[in-house]
């Protein structure tokens, strides 16, 4: 799978300077700028910022010819060809859904911020798409990272604050909070877990039990900081909301009529709403040996825990997905005694996908039109999961 990036110049000021002959991109995912940036560099002489997607060759994620909008502050030497209509119509565009960091001088104001935080640093961008803009930032006093959410992102901070102040070493140490979605954040060491075993896995589901059982007390504070509340019929209402003109299949529609009941089922169960990591697959936890770390809370919201058991478990086969969310169920046994969190987690498998479908059903409606592509055909692919049986 490659990604072949077209990257079409504009300077501070707004205009467009043209388009840089296209070159292969070293990762295929749409959204990953470190090479893209330093191919520029070391190809063509010039110094970067990407801003965000302009056009995909492909309608889903990733690789293909994939144009992006990138501001220049210096003067480019590079022969450069023309912009294509269609390219240079997206690019002089506004657009009120557009992310602050996806604007001209937008990274820059981040930027600066940061600085003014943390003094001088080299800073290297690694990521911008609609979800979040990802910088590198190094100086004397070592290695942080400046990440910007958009509005629909902004209780990040809140429950990365809530978790280092009450469970210290289960999130990034939060540097500061600026605005404008802007954050700074400590480095981790280690690696991100994409492929993690069950064994590491049964770990993992350790450590958000431990955030959870902190939580259970900690709730209506946590939503009165700007946490989402996902509890009972909060959760059906947003559900249904949410996917509002995406449900054609029957099944999905069923399972959508027979939600408040489902939902009352599984709080029969007894397991009671806590902090839920919203998106607790391996690879958002970074860390090495026993020392792990879960990055990227913007999905976090207060609820049943059982979502993140299913996430964790995720793409495992039978066997081993039947050792995560035995070790998970173990776990609140012994926190809950009298509960069920078996038949728990088995009643949530359709509606853990029904959840996921309208996530990205409210990204889709929340982010600009060219960056639509990353996520739009993720909602009927979760609803077909959901009709499935999750």
């Amino acid at each position: 799978m490659t990604r072949i990036v077209k990257l079409l110049l504009v300077s501070g000021d707004g205009t467009l300077q043209g388009v840089l002959p296209p070159f292969e991109a070293e990762l295929p995912y749409w959204q990953e700028m470190t090479d893209v940036v330093r191919l520029a560099r070391s190809r063509y002489g010039v110094d970067l910022t990407v801003l965000r997607l302009l056009s995909s060759q492909r309608s889903t994620p990733h690789g293909g010819i994939v144009t992006y909008l990138a501001q220049v502050d210096a003067e480019v030497t590079t022969p450069l060809g023309p912009a294509d209509p269609a390219a240079r119509a997206v690019a002089m565009s506004t657009e009120p859904l557009r992310a602050p960091y996806a604007t001209i001088d937008g990274p820059a104001r981040s930027l600066r911020w940061a600085r003014d935080v943390l003094g001088p640093v080299r800073a290297d961008q690694q990521r911008t798409w609609n979800l979040s803009a990802i910088w590198r930032l190094e100086g004397e006093s070592g290695v942080a990272w400046l990440k910007q959410v958009p509005d629909f992102f902004s209780h990040e901070p809140v429950a990365i604050g809530w978790i280092t102040r009450e469970v210290p070493g289960l999130a990034p140490r939060l540097v500061a909070v600026g605005s404008q979605g802007c954050q700074l954040l400590d480095d981790v060491n280690g690696d991100d877990l994409y492929t993690a075993d069950a064994a590491t896995r049964v770990h993992i589901a350790g450590l958000a039990h431990q955030f959870q059982v902190a939580a259970l007390d900690a709730c209506s504070t946590l939503v009165s900081l700007g946490v989402p509340d996902r509890r009972g019929a909060a959760l059906n209402h947003w559900i249904r909301s949410e996917l509002a003109g995406w449900t054609h299949d029957r099944r999905a529609v069923e399972l959508l009529a027979g939600l408040d009941e489902r939902m009352d089922e599984v709080a029969a169960c007894g397991v009671p709403a806590t902090l839920v990591h919203g998106d607790a697959h391996p690879g958002n936890v970074r860390g090495a040996g026993d020392r792990l770390v879960f990055l990227d809370w913007g999905d976090s919201f207060v609820g049943h825990p059982g979502f993140d058991a299913l996430g964790l478990a995720n793409g495992l086969g039978t066997k081993d997905e039947h050792l995560v969310l035995d070790a998970w169920a173990n776990l609140w046994e012994r926190s809950v005694p009298g509960s069920d969190p078996r038949r728990a987690v088995e009643l949530l498998r359709p509606v853990a996908a029904l959840r996921s479908a309208a996530v990205y059903a409210a990204f889709v409606a929340r982010i600009e039109p060219t960056e639509r592509a990353y996520h739009r055909a993720d909602v009927p692919r979760m609803l077909d999961a959901a009709a499935a049986g999750g």
